[in-house]
């Protein structure tokens, strides 16, 4: 089975084509540029590296965010249309489990996390096991207080991922103290072959998302929305 994986939920554009048991290729960047205009050449790119044609793809897989909330869409909408076109099963996958997977074989809990202004992050709380990343605690938007004081209760090492990780590092480090890990900076930006390896896994458990109604897992609403939303309470 090969399985295209998307990923233009944040900084980083990322597209892989993996077997179960082999990374076949991989593009990635993490360039501020528009992921509209650059991800489907990126896809047809690799599939042409590989010698490849679309009709031997067997799924396609996207991360569904949290995160950018252009860039989860432009993801999830790609996606979409190819499960759609090639008749293929579509996996969503967390763009925060896809960091998780940074931290594999990490001997404690791992935080990934994506800014979310006024003192808040996306966050979630993962474990690695037998079977690969497990979810601890759901995806969630929090304060990072809240988040750390929850942490720091658990009584484990934290292995935190993220490229905004130094926005919130002295905060971490001043909460956690001792039970805080970071790994170098470039465990901190997501790999699509993660997201395939993960995907996969969702596949033999079945659980695969409605092509026509699927949507991205933003947490809030966009910002512009919930401002519109208030004046129309007002």
């Amino acid at each position: 089975m090969k399985l295209l994986a998307i990923d233009t939920s944040n900084l980083t554009l990322g597209v892989s084509v993996c077997t179960e048991d082999k990374v076949l290729g991989e593009f990635t960047t993490n360039i501020r540029k528009n992921h509209s205009i650059r991800l489907m050449p990126m896809v047809a790119q690799v599939l042409e590296e590989l010698d490849m044609e679309t009709a031997e793809l067997s799924a396609v897989a996207v991360a569904k965010g949290p995160g950018s909330y252009t860039g989860v869409r432009i993801g999830v909408v790609s996606a979409k249309s190819m499960a759609w076109a090639l008749n293929l099963p579509l996996v969503g996958v967390s763009s925060l489990e896809v960091l998780a997977w940074n931290g594999a074989n990490f001997p404690g809990l791992i935080f990934p996390l994506f800014d979310a202004r006024r003192g808040q992050v996306y966050g979630g709380i993962y474990r690695w096991g037998s079977n690969g990343m497990e979810t601890v605690e759901n995806d969630r938007i929090i304060l990072l207080r809240d988040a750390l004081d929850s942490l720091k209760s658990m009584g484990e090492p934290v292995l935190f991922l993220g490229e905004d990780l130094q926005i919130h590092k002295e905060t971490i480090e001043e909460t956690m103290g001792t039970q805080a890990f970071f790994a170098p900076a470039s465990y901190s930006l997501p790999r699509p072959a993660h997201l395939a390896m993960a995907a996969f896994r969702m596949l033999r458990e079945g659980k695969t998302e409605d092509r026509e109604r699927f949507t991205p897992s933003y947490l809030q609403l966009a910002e512009a929305e919930a401002k519109w939303l208030a004046g129309r309470q007002e």
